[in-house]
């Protein structure tokens, strides 16, 4: 049987999340897991995140696993989920500055204030409820549709270093960067875990990738 392991570090929405991956393919062993052992044991590992990125970075480093997360990333899948994608990035706008992982080089900025819709009406920060995708080629999107919808909520987006390592955007009033990808790495600002049916399938793709674009 396959394991997938959720990064427990204090700032994800965990239960949600793995009972998503767990509806997604029964046949995946999901643990909700905190310590090296079981992070490095898992065939697939997820990273998720909710809240602000320097208290993600402070958690992720008090729980000693910032050094685990690069490993996972250099050996097998991961899947960064919302602030777990902004965090693999080199650094981020908010709280005044803030470094992040680096693994996938580039910055996270946050949404101009005096953005507008087609039609003058302001648009309002934070970036949320459903919105369509733009993929580009990756075997995560198998079987969903392209301009598939699913459910942001985000004051802060990636911008990637390297156009390649872009998986997909969307538009909130311009276009930007949804989904990133580099190798056995995939990760995405929205929440798959609130999407749906669409959400499910991208969990079900990722849990059975071999980490091969």
């Amino acid at each position: 049987m396959s394991s997938v392991a959720v990064i427990d570090y204090g700032m994800g929405n965990l239960h949600s999340i793995a009972k998503a991956l767990q509806h997604a393919s029964p046949e995946v062993d999901v643990r909700v897991v905190s310590d090296k052992q079981s992070i490095l044991a898992a065939d697939r590992v997820v990273f998720p995140g909710v809240g602000a990125i320097r208290d993600c970075m402070h958690a992720v480093q008090a729980a000693e696993l910032t050094e685990v997360i690069t490993e996972v990333a250099q050996s097998k899948p991961l899947l960064g989920i919302c602030l777990g994608m902004q965090a693999l990035l080199s650094t981020s706008e908010e709280n005044g500055g803030t470094d992040c992982l680096n693994l996938i080089p580039g910055k996270v900025i946050h949404f101009a204030k005096d953005m507008q819709d087609v039609e003058g009406q302001k648009l309002k920060i934070p970036h949320m409820g459903w919105n369509k995708v733009q993929q580009n080629q990756h075997s995560l999107w198998q079987d969903i549709t392209q301009d598939s919808r699913f459910y942001f909520v985000h004051s802060y987006y990636a911008q990637p270093d390297d156009d390649a390592a872009i998986a997909a955007t969307t538009e909130y009033p311009q276009a930007f960067t949804c989904a990133i990808a580099k190798d056995n790495v995939f990760a995405v600002q929205f929440h798959p875990e609130k999407s749906q049916t669409v959400g499910l399938q991208l969990l079900k793709n990722f849990l059975h990738w071999d980490g091969q674009s």
